[in-house]
């Protein structure tokens, strides 16, 4: 039987990357059930896996069964690492992925080359009933486009290429995504690892 694994989020771009991450391995990933309702978990700590780890705390304690939590996000050199931790609300807490690409590029103007560099940071962590059981991070390189390009993904997806600055996330398959990404990286380490359960 698969180990199911809820997680701790109200981001559907997630949940759909984790399901596909999670096929044909030995877990199940599921949605939080009535994620909505309970008291939210303030990101505000400096660091992805501070944030990560204590969403998964804090979300462990209103289920008995295993808790998954990732906090990612987009990191430029050329902008002092931003938008970094602040990466979903770089464009204010009501912003839209649109607006956010938006910012991020006007921010980017004038820059060439090697200040485009980019990565993405994923850092997972699964807690069950308020105790850490594993956290794992992952990376991947990338160059900020000079515009959107693609359908697919979500989030910063249309504007990160990957290293050859050929292709953005948004235009390549979700298999092809899912093998270089950083949160797929980052999955494939959790994967490895012996999960313990109460």
């Amino acid at each position: 039987m698969p180990v199911r694994i809820l997680l701790a989020t109200s981001n559907s771009g997630k949940l759909g990357e984790y399901r596909e991450l999670a096929a044909g391995t030995a877990l199940k990933i599921d949605l939080l059930p009535k994620f909505q309702d309970f008291s939210p978990f303030e990101e505000s700590a400096p660091t992805f896996a501070e944030n990560s780890a204590g969403k998964a705390l804090h979300y462990s304690r209103f289920t008995s069964e295993l808790v998954l939590s990732d906090d990612s996000g987009l990191v430029v050199p050329a902008l002092g690492d931003a938008p970094g931790v602040l990466s979903a609300r770089y464009a204010g807490p009501d912003a839209t992925s649109a607006d956010r690409v938006r910012k991020l590029l006007r921010e980017m103007e004038g820059k060439s080359g090697e200040e485009r560099r980019a990565r993405f940071v994923c850092v997972i962590a699964i807690a069950q009933q308020g105790r850490a059981l594993a956290v794992v991070s992952d990376c991947a390189e990338g160059m900020i486009a000079n515009e959107p390009r693609g359908v697919n993904g979500f989030g910063y997806d249309p504007i990160f290429c990957f290293p050859d600055g050929r292709r953005t996330y948004a235009e390549a398959s979700a298999d092809e995504k899912n093998l270089a990404s950083h949160r797929g990286k980052a999955f494939r380490r959790l994967v490895e690892l012996p999960i313990p359960t109460k």
